[in-house]
């Protein structure tokens, strides 16, 4: 799919966010994390004038089709802030913006609606201690239940008192999302989320009892993780999915 690249109608700063953008969405269907075109990954606009601007996903284009240039500016409520060739989908920005708006931190919001993810957010016990990976996402870990199809503003407060300020969030029978400081960060918050619940997924598939790890060892997982990525967060490996995804198809960059 041919789109014209606005590179030099744009902002250096605006450019590297998009391609940033566009990469996380390349990323996320490398990985299998897709719904179709029914999810979204949405980041605040650079500069101290765009507090509440993002960009987002143009609606109906598979995420392995999404590019720099074909990315949309929109206010809080999903409205396209700049004319555009694409549409976007008000309705499924609503979880978004909530996000955004309680959350100055949130440069990036993530969602997904994986058949991993999903299965367990419908279990009553939700993301058990039973991995590595589990360790990390229990260390700020949120529950949000579900009220049918996000679709209307009053769910909002109730989304944001239920998240605080927890990088992971399950939506209760619906999926999982994550809030980064920065693309990279929420990106690798999905990784470690998704892996957690494919993990349990398979463990419980044994049908044998679990070995679960003790509260102690969760609560250093901060510092653990941090060590990690040389205190460098999902910055660490982003040079290297770049490069993964270069190899594969550069054309997200244009």
């Amino acid at each position: 799919m041919q789109i014209a690249s606005i590179q030099d109608h744009v902002s250096a700063d605006e450019w590297q966010l998009r391609c940033d953008l566009a990469a996380c969405y390349r990323l996320v269907a490398a990985y299998g994390w897709t719904d179709l075109v029914f999810t979204h990954v949405s980041a605040r606009m650079p500069g101290a004038g765009h507090h509440h601007s993002f960009l987002i996903n143009p609606y109906g284009l598979l995420f392995e089709e999404v590019t720099a240039s074909s990315l949309v500016v929109v206010d809080r409520h999903g409205n396209k802030l700049r004319d555009s060739p694409f549409p976007v989908n008000p309705a499924g920005f609503v979880i978004h913006s909530a996000v955004h708006s309680a959350r100055a931190d949130a440069q990036c919001v993530l969602h997904t609606h994986t058949r991993a993810g999903v299965a367990v957010s419908a279990q009553a016990d939700g993301v058990l201690p039973i991995s590595q990976q589990s360790t990390f996402v229990l260390a700020s870990l949120a529950y949000h239940d579900y009220e049918g199809v996000a679709l209307r503003d009053e769910e909002r407060p109730r989304l944001q008192a239920d998240l605080g300020d927890k990088s992971f969030l399950m939506l209760r029978n619906h999926g999982l999302l994550t809030v980064g400081r920065s693309i990279p960060d929420a990106f690798l918050s999905m990784y470690l989320f998704e892996t957690t619940c494919q993990i349990q997924v398979a463990a419980q598939a044994g049908g044998v009892p679990l070995r679960t790890i003790g509260h102690d060892v969760i609560a250093g997982t901060g510092a653990a993780i941090s060590a990690q990525t040389a205190g460098q967060g999902g910055a660490f490996a982003w040079p290297a999915l770049l490069r993964k995804l270069d190899r594969m198809d550069a054309s997200y960059r244009s």
